[in-house]
């Protein structure tokens, strides 16, 4: 398997699901901006939407759009049990807090990425960011993850979207439980181990 990726952006998350469930993959860094690859080659080819994750399979065929690439992946190792069974509660406990992580908080990053977005409209954009990091905060008040005491999918995208909040610079103070929930995150050997492969350590 390949993976399209850009260091640090959603498609970490894949990332990390590829190293937790053990299977060999390789990497093809894009440039977002230009929509090539590494080596020059038109993105758009590969990739017609232009955006990563990307997963090219064994088989040829490829998969986009991170959430599904993901739930692809728990599913073809169920062992690692990063998603639950189908039909267990479990499992859409945990496909709640993907949507919620795509939808509420990924989402809501776009106008601080984006370098036309008006200035005197990022305060409000921050504002309601940092509401919804609280929320968070509370929901990992009780658990070592964010859907319990098992590491999941939504862990690894969680975690990649609050390293988006710290860079850049949403007031986090008193968010004790992110902060102590981003060191263990970071601390998981295969995790640990995606970060030093896009340069993120």
């Amino acid at each position: 398997m390949k993976l399209f990726y850009k260091p640090g952006a959603c498609s970490l998350a894949s990332h990390i699901t590829l190293r937790e469930i053990g299977k060999d993959f390789t990497l093809d860094g894009v440039d977002l901006a230009k929509k090539c690859l590494e080596n020059g080659d038109d993105y758009l080819v590969v990739n017609p939407k232009g955006q990563v994750p990307a997963l090219l399979l064994d088989d040829g065929t490829l998969l986009t759009e991170g959430v599904a690439i993901m739930q692809y992946l728990a599913d073809s190792v169920p062992d690692r049990q990063l998603l639950a069974p189908v039909s267990s509660l479990a499992r859409y406990h945990t496909l709640e807090w993907l949507n919620y992580i795509a939808t509420e908080l990924h989402k809501g990053f776009t106008p601080l990425f984006r370098p036309d977005t008006p200035e005197m409209l990022k305060p409000a954009v921050r504002a309601g960011l940092e509401k919804k990091f609280q929320y968070v905060d509370e929901a990992l008040s009780d658990d070592q993850w964010i859907c319990g005491q098992r590491f999941t999918l939504a862990d690894a995208y969680l975690f990649t979207v609050l390293r988006w909040a710290y860079g850049v610079k949403l007031n986090m103070d008193g968010l004790t439980h992110i902060e102590s929930y981003m060191r263990r995150v970071a601390e998981r050997p295969t995790v640990a181990a995606a970060l030093k492969a896009e340069g993120l350590n």
